[in-house]
């Protein structure tokens, strides 16, 4: 029998993927995503323009700790507390002992006690004249003032009220300056408004030049800054929402603007490059805007989420001032992925041919990053080892990081509250608002005063005196006061307030006033000291300094955590990106050589004080524990940013070769002049923040601008390439090649 020839049966092509079938859906559906998309827009600022005002102020607490205990303990059961005030007396004529200059004194202590919203005032005046509120030449005393409630409260409206009350009516006789943390921080936060806005004047012109010198094109130029201020006004909208639930710390502004405006231009560039590429390779708008959608698009979300894991270990931290940064940053994150994703295919079927260059540009910068990389390939000990040498010698100053505590001197020295600050710290041998508080909970058993009637008991006078006589004599404290009496270096210098101290039914309380030294230095060191001498009764140990002490304490104690937080949820995210175990190794180990050329040089030049004389701060030889902790988060993301998008292209080479050598050179070459464009133009973002009158903001701006131009040049250029040449075909492991060609190198 003859066989009957069947006919072959056809063969299927796969369906496109998801992100090619989004594009050609936004290309189709383009006028009416546009119109949604203008929409959205006036819908976000409109949410935006609410949320502003809705971010509420912080303080560095944290919950739950011994000094929470203690500041709650004072308030309850004497119905004290820290001072968050101070007001600086200055006699016009003779000294603060001249009766006319006393009676105001009393008198202006007195309207700050009567002021709606003040728990308590007193004054050099009023407690009998002690030396720590007197300055050494006697032509200055101060009245300190505790004013309860939250920082918004306090400082939004009690003190706006307060502060020009207290200097009416003494002209001739005194003059009359606020200072202390809360006015500090109050005239902290519009400076730090004034400081967006002058470098948002920098940075637009700036960028667009950049944009402008980068695409060829002034409409090109347009759309990403364009898409930069849909991201902000997005992530602003967004934490309209967040604000119903929780607070949101004003500081957190800065970095959603700066933020929102890089990471939408960046997304955004790599979207329309792609966009390029594929019309300079002969395919139709159409195509060339699905082809971007499916390439870039997918970096720009695996580089969203990784931006917003690395923010989002805040949450690990349970102090709300940095938990705002993560809520804003995760925000913007979202805008800036929505509009290169969703908004801007539709504007490049739309107006696609306006942002193609009028004429090709030349390939020498293809042809010099090709050329770098092979040179790279080629002796990858002898280029990867230089490079990390140069890396770790500018991180090396980070080995001499030390932790204090912020101050005044976060203000420029034209800030009225900074220079009455300046005066106490050179005048007076203490501040009493940074005074540690010791509240006795209970006796013990075999004490002198033999009273172990347990909490709440009141120590016998004995017990205060001799505790209290031991405290004065600790390195850089300049008195200890207590109902007992006061004592300076071991010697009674004055008689007890048991009134203030301790009614005999709530038992007692002590107050070490560190001395100006002390305060100078690290104060956190001086509550080390207080709270391992042994006490003859069971306490608490609060105040500023101990609040500052347990507040970077938790964020140290924390620590570990975030940071294996932030490296096991990007190396999971990488391992899904590329299927390897060995890359997201790699690139972990190369952001962590990033981050420490950041830190070391902001501890160079922010702890240490170099170019203090250029950028015009205050060194104080600390740098604050929080802003560190913020930065390793943002930078860290930011840096995966660049990786994500050199290693999808690098894998999208590997998986049409099959050969790394040629992957990770072409994949360099299509990829470096972007990312170096991209890195430049964010840096320039944040370095503008170096005109910034508030030192933790022009910390912040340096830092990172550092941080994104180490990342974006020495070690995608050279780092990557060197480490993935030596790993050769353990850069792919377990993954198999999908190489049509079969070839592995």
């Amino acid at each position: 029998m003859t066989a009957v020839p069947t006919r072959p049966r056809a063969v299927k092509a796969p369906p496109p993927p998801r992100l090619r079938k989004l594009g050609y859906f936004l290309v189709r559906r383009r006028r009416l995503v546009l119109t949604l998309a203008l929409l959205a827009f006036v819908v976000a600022a409109a949410l935006a323009a609410g949320a502003v005002p809705r971010l509420s102020l912080a303080r560095f607490e944290a919950p739950g700790s011994e000094s929470d205990r203690a500041q709650a303990e004072l308030v309850n059961r004497f119905q004290t507390g820290s001072p968050d005030m101070v007001f600086l007396v200055t006699a016009v004529n003779g000294g603060v002992d001249d009766p006319a200059v006393a009676a105001a004194g009393r008198e202006l202590t007195a309207r700050a006690k009567a002021t709606t919203g003040v728990a308590e005032a007193a004054s050099y005046w009023t407690r009998g004249n002690p030396a720590t509120l007197r300055s050494d030449d006697g032509r200055h005393a101060l009245i300190v003032v505790r004013i309860p409630g939250d920082a918004d409260h306090v400082r939004g409206t009690i003190l706006p009220a307060l502060v020009p009350r207290m200097g009416e009516g003494v002209a001739g006789v005194a003059t009359v300056r606020a200072g202390g943390g809360e006015e500090v921080f109050r005239q902290t936060v519009p400076l730090a408004r004034q400081d967006f806005v002058r470098a948002e004047l920098v940075i637009f012109p700036l960028v667009f030049a950049l944009l402008w010198w980068y695409l060829r094109r002034a409409v090109a130029a347009l759309v990403p800054i364009l898409a930069g201020v849909f991201a902000m006004a997005v992530g602003l909208a967004l934490l309209r929402g967040v604000l119903v639930f929780t607070d949101v710390s004003t500081f957190a502004l800065n970095l959603t603007l700066a933020m929102g405006l890089g990471l939408g231009i960046d997304y955004c560039l790599f979207v329309i490059a792609r966009f390029r590429e594929e019309i300079k390779a002969g395919r139709e708008r159409a195509d060339a805007v699905a082809g971007a959608v499916e390439h870039a698009g997918r970096t720009v979300i695996f580089s969203g989420l990784t931006v917003a894991a690395s923010l989002a270990v805040l949450f690990a931290l349970p102090f709300g001032f940095l938990r705002s940064f993560a809520y804003a940053g995760i925000a913007v994150v979202v805008g800036g992925v929505a509009v290169a994703v969703f908004v801007l295919p539709a504007v490049l079927a739309s107006v696609g041919g306006a942002l193609l260059p009028k004429r090709e540009r030349p390939v020498r910068g293809e042809r010099f990053w090709h050329g770098l990389a092979v040179r790279v390939m080629g002796r990858p000990l002898l280029y990867g080892g230089a490079a990390t040498a140069v890396l770790l010698v500018l991180a090396s100053p980070f080995l001499g990081l030390n932790f204090g505590t912020a101050d005044d001197r976060i203000l420029p020295p034209s800030a009225p509250a900074r220079q009455t600050q300046d005066v106490i710290r050179q005048n007076f041998p203490a501040e009493e608002t940074d005074a540690i508080q010791i509240i006795a909970t209970s006796t013990r058993p075999g004490s002198a005063a033999g009273d172990t009637s347990g909490a709440g008991a009141t120590p016998g006078a004995g017990d205060i005196s001799g505790y209290a006589a031991t405290l004065s004599r600790l390195p850089g404290v300049a008195q200890v006061d207590s109902a007992a009496g006061s004592y300076a270096r071991g010697e009674r210098t004055g008689d007890g307030d048991p009134a203030r101290f301790g009614p005999a039914d709530r038992g007692t309380w002590l107050s070490v006033v560190p001395s100006a030294e002390a305060l100078a230095g690290d104060p956190v060191d001086l509550v080390a000291a207080v709270r391992a001498t042994p006490a003859p009764f069971e306490r608490l140990v609060g105040g500023y300094p101990a609040e500052l002490a347990d507040y970077r304490a938790s964020i140290v104690e924390r620590l570990p955590l975030v940071l294996a937080l932030m490296l096991g949820v990007t190396f999971v995210l990488l391992f899904a990106m590329t299927r390897s175990l060995l890359i997201p190794l790699k690139a972990t180990a190369l952001n962590v050589l990033s981050l420490g050329v950041m830190f070391g040089a902001i501890v160079w030049i922010f702890q240490e004080g170099n170019l203090s004389g250029l950028l015009g701060f205050t060194a104080t030889g600390t740098l604050d524990a929080s802003i560190p902790i913020l930065m390793l988060c943002v930078a860290y993301g930011l840096s995966m940013d660049y990786e994500v998008f050199l290693l999808s292209r690098i894998k999208e080479e590997y998986d049409r070769t099959g050969d790394t050598t040629r992957a990770v050179a072409a994949g360099l070459r299509k990829s470096a002049p972007l990312i170096t464009a991209a890195g430049g133009i964010l840096a320039a973002s944040f370095a503008a923040y170096a005109t910034a009158s508030v030192s933790f903001v022009q910390m912040l701006g340096v830092g990172m601008a550092i941080a994104v131009l180490a990342d974006a040049t020495v070690i995608r250029a050279i780092l990557v390439p060197a480490a993935m040449r030596l790993a050769g075909p353990l850069n792919w492991w377990p993954r198999k090649s999908q190489s049509s060609h079969g070839r592995k190198g």
